[in-house]
């Protein structure tokens, strides 16, 4: 089944779903700044435009572009800054 998630007001919009071995999601962000929260380990990986990201116990902010990613470790927070419509795909666990 596909699941509707709608965040900050609708500027960060996602389908959920059962993906072949993980549960995933794939979306876009609105240009902005934004706080998630994960409970499970997930990979974000880029499919267009870009992601400036703050990765929990870093200082640092690193960009990442198309067919670029990154892993969020399980049970913390992270920081992004948008500033293109950026597509993205999650997957968790």
């Amino acid at each position: 089944m596909i699941k509707h998630n709608s965040y900050f007001d609708g500027a960060v919009q996602s389908l959920g779903y059962d993906g072949e071995a993980k549960p995933e999601s794939i979306g876009v962000m609105g240009p902005g700044e934004y706080e998630f929260g994960t409970d499970a380990e997930e990979r974000m990986e880029v499919l267009s435009g870009a992601l400036t990201v703050k990765l929990p116990g870093s200082d640092d902010w690193e960009t990442f572009s198309a067919g670029q990613g990154f892993n969020v470790p399980g049970k913390s927070k992270f920081n992004l800054k948008v500033t293109v419509n950026t597509a993205y795909l999650c997957i968790y666990g």
